[in-house]
Formats: C-alpha cells, structure tokens, sequence
C-alpha cells in the first residue's frame, strides 16, 4: 500500500514526544521547528519551539492510522472531507529547505487568489507545483495550499555572517 504524508494533531506541546516515539517505532516523521532568536539582557539566546503548534507530519499507509490514535498524546488527525487529510510530498520537502533556511518564521492563514500565477524558471533544486515562493521586501513567503497557510520569514534578520539560503539563489518571476 502507498504511504501517505498525514498530520497528526497532538496534546499541547506533546509533539517532541510524539516524534520521539514514531521515530522509536521505525515510523517516518517531520517535526518542523522554528529557530527563534531573542535578545535577554546582554546574551542572544536561541531556541527551536514546532513551527505549527499541535501538529506533526508522519509518513503512513491508512492501515496505521488506527494504531497512531492509540497513542497516549495523539488526540487524533486532521481531517478534510471525512478522511485524513494528505499532504504533498513536495510540501513536505519545501517546508524543510524553508525551515532550513530561515529563522523566526510566523504563520499566516493563506488567501486564495485564483488569478495569480507562478512560473519557476530555474529549477535545478526544486519543484514548486501549486507551492509559491516568493521574495519581496526583505521578506520570503512560501505558500501551502493543501495546508492553507504561508510560511513568512524577514530576510534582514540574518546576521551578516550566515550564509543567504538556498530558496534565495532560485530565480522565480511570480505574476498576478
């Protein structure tokens, strides 16, 4: 049977835990965590807290669903129409390299606008089908549609040592 990629929606701030034990079992997983950065009298500190909070992706065929619910912590899945809502391999795979990337990242609940369109023009590292990224006043967007999110980082929080990430080097001509 094909896997499928399905959110989980855990216990507050159970998902480390959640994804420790799927990963215990053998089970593939994604944990995305967001590197947040702030300043505490004279130190920056640094700490990773799950980019979207209660949720966790993990890799399965629907068989294994009913095992994962019995799970202490799992209160269940994320449901469209009736059925475990899947996500896209490619979602998966861009929300890494985001997360990757960039740091103090925020969420936005996603517009749909029908008109707009994307044409990636180099491709050699990625494939956007239906997900646009886009870069535009020091900020970089990337949309999620079978999520109905976007993920936003603020590019001028890099330090003037860290590298500039990989989605930035993608030549990308968004067009409404």
């Amino acid at each position: 049977m094909q896997k499928n990629w399905y959110i989980i929606y855990t216990k507050s701030k159970g998902e480390k835990k959640i994804a420790a034990l799927l990963t215990k079992k053998k089970i593939e997983n994604f944990l995305p965590l967001n590197l947040k950065k702030f300043n505490s009298y004279r130190k920056q500190k640094n700490f990773q807290e799950p980019l979207f909070k209660s949720y966790l992706f993990a890799k399965l065929d629907e068989s294994e669903i009913g095992k994962i619910k019995a799970f202490d912590g799992v209160l269940n899945f994320l449901y469209w129409k009736g059925n475990p809502a899947v996500i896209k391999e490619e979602e998966i795979k861009a929300i890494k390299e985001f997360t990757n990337d960039y740091q103090n990242i925020s969420i936005e609940k996603m517009v749909v606008n029908l008109t707009n369109f994307a044409q990636v023009i180099d491709m050699t590292k990625y494939s956007f089908s239906g997900n646009v990224l886009s870069i535009k006043n020091s900020f970089a967007k990337l949309s999620l549609p079978s999520l109905g999110f976007t993920l936003v980082a603020n590019i001028e929080t890099f330090d003037q040592f860290d590298s500039m990430p990989s989605f930035a080097d993608k030549k990308l001509i968004v067009q409404s």
